[in-house]
């Protein structure tokens, strides 16, 4: 049984007793990001941005599953979380192998940026302003969403439309991980799985990057972070940084995200902040 059904549930339990906003949140659910329609409602995003003028910094979060599970509906109270800190939010779906394999997901994963660049604005938010995050498998698509140039391309975008990048407990390195996870999700072809990994992609350019990861995610991932970071460096990216959370593991540095004294919460909030400006 894989670990991802498991961290659905607990997940799902976790984020509804988050407290709603009410009154000091706009909420629109299931926009669709790339026209023509899924059978599975994968093509949708759902935003939220706090009432007021605006326009608001945007954090755009990508849900974990393993790229086989996961739905943003799971991610609400995330949502709402975001606008007590000023931000606006989009939580976005992608589709899921098996029904699709590699690049499926990091097309949606695009197509949803590239929605949220050119629309958020109407809502509310800052399309200038958009840091862009996500959970294990989401935080893989971040940061390959954020190095890979071509899947932003095919939008008439570039990074340079992002002002940051924070993946969480993500993974980098496709050719490490697809031997043991289904040929659904990133195929046979060991070329293909190179393409597929963030780290191949490091350049001077890249946007600002903060990784993180938690002292009981498993030793190869954690490793995964530190790599990145490194191969980052020697680039001569900017800004790019890997830091280690205090007892939290794989479930908990999301599940417990925005909890008193939280620091994946606060690590975030203080870097996002540093590229968007202050948000009180």
């Amino acid at each position: 049984m894989w670990v991802w059904i498991v961290a659905a549930l607990w997940m799902g339990t976790v984020h509804a007793q988050t407290p709603d906003v009410g009154a000091s949140m706009r909420t629109e659910r299931d926009l669709v990001y790339r026209p023509g329609g899924d059978p599975d409602g994968k093509d949708k995003l759902d935003l939220y941005v706090p009432t007021g003028p605006g326009p608001f910094p945007v954090i755009v979060f990508i849900h974990g599953g393993g790229l086989l599970q996961g739905d943003k509906s799971i991610y609400a109270g995330l949502g709402q979380y975001f606008v007590r800190q000023g931000f606006a939010a989009a939580i976005v779906n992608h589709r899921l192998s098996p029904a699709v394999s590699h690049p499926a997901h990091i097309e949606d994963a695009a197509a949803a940026y590239a929605w949220v660049v050119r629309n958020v604005e109407r809502f509310g938010g800052d399309p200038k302003r958009i840091v862009l995050t996500g959970h294990s498998s989401g935080g893989y698509l971040a940061a390959l969403l954020a190095l890979d140039p071509r899947y932003l391309a095919q939008h008439g975008l570039d990074s340079s439309s992002i002002r940051g990048v924070v993946p969480i407990s993500g993974f980098y390195d496709v050719e490490l991980l697809a031997p043991s996870r289904p040929r659904s999700v990133w195929g046979n072809d060991t070329a293909e799985w190179r393409s597929a990994s963030p780290v191949r992609y490091v350049r001077r350019d890249a946007p600002p990057m903060l990784l993180l990861y938690a002292d009981g995610d498993e030793p190869a991932r954690r490793e995964e972070g530190r790599t990145l970071e490194r191969a980052l460096g020697e680039a001569g990216a900017l800004s790019a940084k890997s830091i280690q959370i205090a007892e939290r593991d794989h479930r908990s540095i999301i599940a417990r995200f925005g909890e008193r004294n939280d620091e994946t919460a606060s690590r975030l909030l203080e870097f996002a902040r540093s590229l968007v400006g202050d948000t009180h």
